[in-house]
């Protein structure tokens, strides 16, 4: 099958990571696919930016742009570029267009119906809400009505969560477009874990470093005292909230005992992750699919993550993972704290994490393999209703 993969994705981070592995996971099982972006993740004019940044020279224009001008530059991408996105489309013989959805952006939907061929549309998140809540968006109205119009447009809507998908629904999205398909893995990357010693325990964490994630709250159990001595933090990214994170490392004198890579480039990050006996998930959103959370269950790893129901479709608790109620820092420490003093557990929850990553299918092949039957699907479907019409 012939995909056109189409994104506005500037950012080097969990999304361009998402992005390149379905791309080669399609790839791998025998599909075409075109990538088709402003900022590519693949090929000569991709940006080989580092993991645990925003990377790259668009990334840095549009966080200086006005906001008020910066909306207006998103609204106005879909009919600037749905043209010549049409055109590749074109070109390839594309029989499906697929696009990781962003706010404002029409070019998927007109170049689709131009093409004569179905949009299947990847959302992560509900963004004229999130965006709303967390940003200065000044065009509110504006990006509510155009979500709403691309979210009704499209064929079939990929949502990573089963709650994101409630979510859309009690917005009038039909339950008839919405499929759940979180996120994955390449098992490749992480071969099973060796048995090592106990006498160093390394608790990690991946990600652009953002005061939400509550990263502190690693260093504060650290400097607790309830962990041995030879635990430490290896932490693996970088952004605005490194500053106060290895500030706070040294105040309560583990700085010695934390390790902050930085940005680190995309292949070195399952290195790092093999390294980590206990890796933590300290907070998440609660329509979130985290990408860490698969890379470090198919790492065996053990787990360590807040008890909320995006994660609980994903995770059992004692199974595969602590988890601990969320925002208890009192909780994630005493959690820390046990898996720390018992290596029998963590090999237990490492082994179980795994497991569940391939009995469960959650790797990028499998992810592929979903994209593909649904585009199939959805390909006969429009050649039916094309006889029909004719």
């Amino acid at each position: 099958m012939k995909f056109l993969y189409h994104h506005r994705t500037k950012s080097r981070d969990g999304q361009a990571v998402h992005i390149r592995e379905l791309i080669s996971a399609l790839r791998g099982r025998g599909h075409e696919v075109t990538e088709w972006a402003l900022s590519p993740v693949f090929g000569e004019a991709a940006d080989d930016g580092a993991m645990g940044s925003e990377g790259g020279v668009l990334g840095r224009l549009a966080a200086r742009a006005p906001r008020a001008l910066y909306e207006v530059a998103e609204h106005g991408y879909g009919p600037a570029v749905a043209g010549r996105l049409a055109a590749a489309g074109r070109e390839l013989g594309a029989e499906v267009l697929y696009e990781r959805h962003a706010l404002g952006n029409t070019a998927g939907i007109r170049a689709a119906r131009r093409l004569g061929i179905p949009l299947l549309l990847e959302v992560n998140a509900p963004l004229a809400l999130e965006r709303g809540a967390h940003e200065t968006l000044v065009f509110r109205g504006w990006a509510a009505r155009s979500e709403r119009a691309v979210l009704a447009a499209a064929d079939r809507i990929l949502c990573v969560t089963a709650v994101l998908a409630d979510m859309l629904a009690a917005q009038g999205v039909a339950r008839s477009k919405l499929v759940v398909i979180p996120n994955g893995v390449d098992l490749s990357l992480y071969p099973p874990r060796t048995e090592g010693a106990d006498d160093e325990v390394v608790i990690g964490f991946t990600g652009f470093f953002r005061p939400w994630h509550r990263v502190e709250a690693l260093v504060d159990a650290l400097a607790e005292g309830v962990l041995p001595a030879t635990a430490r933090l290896l932490l693996v990214g970088d952004g605005p909230s490194r500053e106060s994170i290895e500030t706070r490392a040294a105040e309560r004198g583990v700085a010695d005992r934390v390790t902050v890579t930085g940005a680190v480039h995309r292949d070195a990050v399952p290195g790092h992750v093999r390294r980590m006996d206990v890796c933590v998930q300290p907070a998440a959103t609660g329509y979130a699919s985290p990408l860490k959370l698969f890379e470090y269950m198919g790492a065996g790893a053990a787990v360590v993550a807040p008890d909320q129901p995006n994660l609980r479709e994903i995770l059992t608790d004692d199974t595969d993972a602590l988890l601990f109620p969320p925002g208890d820092t009192a909780a994630l420490t005493a959690a820390l704290a046990r898996l720390a003093q018992d290596g029998a557990l963590r090999r237990r929850l490492g082994a179980g994490a795994r497991n569940t990553i391939v009995e469960r299918g959650y790797t990028w092949d499998d992810n592929a393999a979903r994209v593909a039957a649904l585009a199939a699907e959805r390909c006969a479907a429009w050649r039916g209703a094309a006889e029909v019409a004719s």
